[in-house]
């Protein structure tokens, strides 16, 4: 059983900024999200909280939004580098309209799911995958991890076998969670219970 979280809102998600590995500090919609999301699992793992591993991408958002779900679970995170966000290189922290000024026509003929792997210097999907399917592999017992949007939507599609296309159109809520589990995987959110 695996519990995939993604980190709250940064202040770059509202500007629009790819992170990739750098970082921006959470906003106050991303506290009450992880806030949110650490109500939501306790509510989830009730009575079996200490069976559970939890492992963290050592960005400082997902580490952020790691320290909210221990005030609530008596849980140790441990930083897993495998979780970290896909990198776009030298484009990370950067819009896409900043890219196409940047690097003119390296953006042509993408969409909204695939300008992420058309970097010069960034890491290509299936060395993501690869990432993806070796921390996967590692998982012995119950696990909560805390990662990212597009790092996420790999591991979901990596564990239940998705053609790169349906893994990359996959949602990235901030304010539920994802329960993988017998190779299938469902969101865990406030609406989702309503």
């Amino acid at each position: 059983m695996i519990y995939l979280l993604r980190h709250g809102e940064t202040i770059w998600n509202t500007l629009g900024r790819f992170q990739g590995q750098k970082d921006s500090p959470l906003t106050a919609r991303g506290i009450e999200q992880a806030e949110q999301m650490a109500k939501l699992l306790k509510k989830e793992i009730a009575g079996s909280e200490r069976s559970f591993q939890l492992h963290v991408s050592p960005l400082g958002r997902t580490q952020e939004t790691a320290a909210r779900i221990e005030r609530v679970l008596p849980l140790a995170a441990r930083p897993e580098s495998r979780l970290m966000e896909v990198t776009v290189g030298s484009w990370d922290g950067m819009t896409k309209f900043e890219i196409d000024n940047e690097f003119p026509g390296m953006l042509d003929r993408s969409d909204a799911f695939d300008w992420y792997f058309r970097s010069p210097d960034g890491e290509s999907f299936d060395a993501a995958c690869a990432r993806a399917k070796n921390w996967i592999s590692a998982i012995y017992e119950p696990t909560i991890a805390i990662s990212h949007g597009l790092f996420g939507q790999l591991v979901r599609g990596v564990y239940s076998g998705l053609s790169k296309r349906e893994m990359l159109e996959l949602p990235v809520p901030q304010d539920g969670f994802y329960r993988l589990c017998d190779g299938e995987f469902s969101l865990v959110s406030a609406s989702a219970d309503t």
